[in-house]
């Protein structure tokens, strides 16, 4: 049995989160264990509330986890706030954990999901110790201080961001206005670039939890870095294609498309 493991917040809509990593991993034949950092209470539309586990409490269940099962990679989510971050990053150095970091800062519905004094620790703390780092171009702009505007500038924004640290980096292009959606990898040998056709749908809430859980998933189950990416990144494709319509927003990915519902 392959095992991965998420840290990241709780969607009570379930198209994100630890929701979305689970039906992720599962679609991919990976057990994955959760470590819940906040509990969101939120719709397809807006996130009405946030309250985020006590930093003790993240670093216990990791602790809980690690003692019983031999787990290597996984991914992290939402990670609200400094203390959280901090322990999160010991804990990967502590087990030497090969983590996907997905650098969340803002929910689909717009809401703000990292405290803006936290970027300054993602930035050194969480970043360096990350195995793989996917953060999209709003995103890549924050920690770099940089503005994306063309594939040039992502090309260029992962090799800065390498410089951070992590052992790979994905910049991911699907927030740039472009019929074809191109998605840069980096690690420090090799740039690459993906290219897909933009699917033309508003529900696309959870993509970068997809993927992130997608990208750890086929690591845990042997597959090299650009071949666990590239599966990974067609698994979202698909679960893009096949996304849910429902609520009032921006509805969810569908990563259990193989499965019928009736």
């Amino acid at each position: 049995m392959n095992f991965a493991m998420t840290i990241a917040g709780s969607d009570s809509i379930s198209g994100a989160g630890i929701q979305e990593d689970l039906k992720t991993c599962t679609m991919l034949g990976v057990y994955c264990f959760t470590v819940i950092t906040s509990v969101t209470a939120q719709n397809t539309f807006q996130v009405r509330d946030i309250f985020d586990i006590p930093e003790n409490i993240v670093a216990s269940q990791i602790d809980a986890i690690i003692d019983d099962i031999n787990v290597t990679y996984g991914k992290t989510g939402m990670l609200s706030n400094s203390k959280i971050i901090k322990i999160v990053s010991d804990k990967i150095k502590e087990y030497d954990l090969k983590m996907v970091v997905d650098p969340v800062m803002v929910a689909k519905s717009g809401a703000q999901l990292l405290k803006n004094d936290a970027i300054k620790d993602l930035i050194d703390y969480l970043i360096p110790v990350s195995y793989f780092i996917t953060p999209n171009i709003d995103e890549a702009e924050v920690i770099l201080k940089t503005k994306i505007r063309n594939v040039k500038d992502m090309e260029n924004a992962a090799i800065k961001m390498y410089e951070l640290g992590p052992h790979a980096v994905i910049i991911k292009g699907g927030h740039m206005n472009t019929n074809f959606i191109t998605d840069v990898y980096y690690d420090g040998n090799e740039i690459l670039k993906f290219k897909y056709k933009r699917i033309k749908t508003k529900n696309t809430h959870g993509a970068g939890c997809t993927l992130s859980s997608a990208i750890a998933s086929y690591l845990s189950k042997g597959y090299s870095d650009k071949i666990a990416f590239a599966r990974a990144r067609k698994f979202m494709q698909k679960s893009i294609e096949n996304s849910l319509e429902m609520g009032h927003g921006h509805g969810p990915l569908n990563p259990m498309y193989r499965i019928k519902f009736h």
